[in-house]
């Protein structure tokens, strides 16, 4: 049996579908690594919404994946990039899934730390009012008994003059935080919004910047997730992490080398790609547990692909094909996206991206996913 599927140029070719998925089994947390995904937002396909109004979720739904990731023994970075967070997901909403995924967290045991930003500013914003953001969203997910993740600011990107203003404001909430947090660093591949982060758009002064940030708080720093899409300047930035401080990596389009690590460290995860591939991902990292970085290689090395092609420019739609596999998957009934995103790619890159996965054992039904590959095909006009 084949499947009819468009390439990059728009002929079809015929693709044969995996019968069985890849083997995996559900276990306990990690001891090498601290890993988590971030987790998408499964939209409300009934409700009477547009691109313009606030998101509608299907909690139910929402809360159900989040199960999912911890059955593999993955930590939940919620309400994140990954959750449409400014792309379909405002504060109001991001709120309430916090509460109600740091409840459900807290109900089954699950790991979970949560984005705490600035994006109830919707206009033009003073350092003063940056600071009473993050603030306001802090108080809530401390309360929630979830982890914070101090993540990128909009609006502070947009007022600060330079480092010092980065200095201050994140001084500022290091000094009121009750527990370590994690500090984001989202490049402009992410959000174009976020150029400059730290003062400066030359990297090496970011670095030293948001260094000097951790080194003057070093007991409320748990980590840096780094999300820039360079080895490289990953490795580098995480030799001179003063020691006890994490560094997660972000980096979608390496992330086996950066987690294997090397002889002088290794990164631990916080990554949005392992969000489709959340039951692999856990049985590689298991793997590494044994201390067979060999075997977490030969694992998680032919996801790089997947991963890249979910994350080619523009980068900030990778939500899309996240979606789009969690439907292929099972694990929602319908491929639909808050903000109307599931528009944000292609009938081609779909296809590649079905292709992708199923040929990594990703989809638990693998007849499931090709029926509802064939229905997306016939919408497009496709027929087999």
């Amino acid at each position: 049996m084949t499947i009819q599927l468009p390439d990059s140029s728009g002929v079809l070719r015929a693709y044969e579908p995996r019968q069985e998925p890849l083997a995996v089994t559900s276990g306990t947390p990690f001891t090498s690594r601290t890993v988590f995904s971030a987790a998408h937002v499964v939209a409300d396909p009934f409700a009477d919404t547009s691109p313009d109004s606030p998101a509608a979720v299907d909690w139910d739904a929402t809360l159900a994946f989040r199960r999912h990731l911890w059955s593999h023994g993955l930590g939940v970075a919620e309400a994140m990039d990954t959750a449409q967070r400014g792309m379909g997901l405002d504060w109001a909403g991001a709120a309430e899934l916090i509460r109600r995924s740091a409840a459900e967290a807290k109900a089954v045991g699950g790991r979970i730390a949560c984005g705490v930003g600035t994006d109830q500013l919707t206009g033009p914003a003073s350092l003063a009012d940056v600071q009473a953001a993050y603030e306001e969203q802090l108080a809530l997910v401390e309360e929630s008994g979830a982890q914070a993740i101090l993540m990128a600011s909009r609006a502070l990107a947009a007022v600060a003059k330079g480092p010092e203003d980065y200095l201050e404001v994140y001084g500022h909430l290091l000094r009121q935080v009750t527990e370590p947090v994690v500090l984001h660093w989202l490049g402009p591949m992410f959000d174009p919004a976020l150029e400059g982060y730290w003062g400066s758009s030359d990297l090496d002064a970011a670095t030293d910047t948001f260094l000097e940030v951790i080194a003057a708080h070093l007991d409320k720093v748990d980590g840096i997730k780094v999300s820039l899409l360079e080895a490289q300047r990953e490795i580098d930035i995480r030799r001179r992490l003063p020691q006890g401080v994490r560094c997660y990596t972000g980096d979608d389009f390496n992330y086996p080398e950066l987690i294997a690590g090397d002889d002088q460290g290794f990164s631990h995860a916080l990554l949005g790609i392992f969000d489709p591939l959340g039951p692999l991902a856990a049985e590689a990292v298991r793997v590494l547990d044994t201390g067979n970085t060999a075997g977490f290689r030969e694992l998680l090395d032919p996801t790089v692909e997947l991963s890249r092609h979910l994350f080619q420019t523009p980068t900030r739609f990778y939500k899309t094909g996240v979606v789009f596999l969690a439907w292929l998957a099972g694990h929602q009934a319908h491929f639909t996206m808050v903000g109307g995103l599931q528009s944000a790619r292609s009938l081609p890159h779909f296809a590649r991206a079905y292709q992708l996965a199923d040929g990594l054992g990703l989809f638990p039904d693998p007849k499931l996913a090709e029926e509802r590959m064939k229905n997306l095909l016939a919408l497009y006009g496709v027929t087999q």
